[in-house]
């Protein structure tokens, strides 16, 4: 300021007006010295340092430049010259180095959130971030500092002791527990989510209370990401995966066997015994010689050891097209391709109702992926609908129209030359 002065006064400016002139002076070269250093700093060091990180592939430094942490550092040379400078306003000394310090601690907190970001992004990529997420934690960490943060910049302004205001943090606590209720609620829920290994990124979970059937995207500190089969997301609160039940099909997945659960309805008027023209005829099927050589054996040897008198059918045993086509599905399983064989695997019959007689299967498709496993149970069903006929069995289903139609061209004849 002095130097400046000096030389307006050498130009022959009105002293008068040299102490404003030298006031404008100053606070321009000021201004130009930030714009300048904020310059270099960004479009010569830190393009240098991009550079050198993109040549030699360091990608710690690469998850640093996206998260612009090192311009975000450049920050802080234009606030230091501003602090540097402020000897050469006395009368405003004080308060510019209040309002510099103040944007330099802004700048710190803001770089540290940043590497916590950059901490998560480098966590991520590690296997063990999948089973051990860290980012309700960052989230956390992000929280901390950014109260400590307001706390010290408040207490910089108002030039007081920062432990002054932490005193009065304890009055504040019921608040602070309100506001932060759900971060409160998800990080405990994180925690017990992490140690209890219940959900991770990947994982296919089901929770029809919040309509999400997909795969877990996202694990945060409040929520949890869900990407539904139809391309929607849900956002589930993390403690409810501690309070609500939900399904998680890892086990499944893991397994590498998913299960088919379903049902042909017989029709049970269609349910008879087999005549020596069906057990022949029988014989002929290829995963059904041996069984049927093997019944007729047992079968035999049962009735003749108990002297039972076969002139009448009921007596004894006897085969029944049902029980042959039950024996005739567990094979045809055992020898299809897509089932697991080291599965369970059972054709079973459950109590009839009013749809007839449910003969379920129970196994296991040898994949897990959606599409393979669909099309393996519809080429399963597709072949049992097809061939149930040719052992003298009906499908029971609801009659349709149609059916009504030819009901009623059958009792009234004349009613379709009408």
């Amino acid at each position: 300021m002095v130097f400046i002065r000096k030389w307006l006064l050498g130009l022959g400016v009105d002293e008068a007006w040299v102490d404003l002139f030298s006031f404008i002076i100053l606070i321009t070269v000021i201004t130009l010295l930030c714009i300048i250093a904020n310059l270099i700093t960004k479009q010569v060091i830190i393009r240098f340092i991009a550079h050198i990180i993109k040549k030699h592939n360091i990608k710690w430094g690469n998850i640093l430049l996206e998260r612009k942490v090192f311009r975000r550092l450049s920050h802080f040379v234009p606030a230091i010259i501003i602090y540097y400078f402020a000897r050469t306003f006395p009368t405003y000394k004080s308060m510019i180095e209040t309002l510099a310090l103040t944007y330099i601690m802004i700048v710190a907190f803001s770089v540290i959130n940043r590497l916590l970001s950059v901490l998560n992004d480098i966590y991520q990529t590690y296997e063990i971030s999948k089973t051990k997420p860290i980012k309700g934690y960052v989230q956390v960490a992000k929280i901390v500092v950014v109260i400590i943060g307001i706390i010290l910049v408040i207490a910089n302004l108002m030039g007081k002791n920062p432990v002054i205001l932490l005193s009065g943090i304890g009055a504040l606590s019921a608040v602070f527990m309100l506001v932060f209720k759900d971060s409160l609620l998800g990080l405990v829920a994180g925690i017990q989510l992490s140690a209890t290994d219940m959900v991770r990124v990947g994982d296919w979970i089901e929770m029809p209370k919040y309509g999400a059937n997909g795969d877990v995207i996202d694990i945060s500190l409040n929520t949890v990401m869900v990407r539904n089969f139809d391309r929607t997301v849900t956002m589930i609160p993390s403690y409810a995966l501690i309070s609500d039940s939900f399904i998680n099909w890892r086990g499944m997945q893991e397994s590498g066997g998913r299960r088919i659960k379903r049902a042909l309805y017989i029709d049970t008027s269609s349910i008879q015994f087999c005549t020596e023209e069906m057990i022949e005829r029988y014989k002929q099927i290829h995963y059904l010689a041996d069984y049927i050589a093997e019944r007729e054996h047992e079968i035999e040897e049962y009735n003749r050891q108990n002297k039972v008198d076969r002139s009448n059918i009921v007596n004894g045993r006897a085969m029944t097209n049902i029980g042959v086509f039950r024996a005739y599905i567990s094979e045809y399983l055992q020898h299809h391709p897509g089932i697991h064989k080291e599965m369970t695997l059972m054709v079973r019959q459950l109590a009839p109702g009013e749809h007839g007689l449910p003969i379920e299967i129970y196994a296991f498709a040898n994949s897990v992926q959606w599409a393979v496993y669909e099309n393996v149970q519809a080429d399963i069903f597709d072949h049992l609908f097809a061939v149930a006929g040719e052992f003298g069995l009906r499908i029971f289903q609801n009659p349709a129209g149609s059916d009504l139609k030819s009901i009623d061209t059958f009792v009234n004849p004349l009613s379709k030359s009408e």
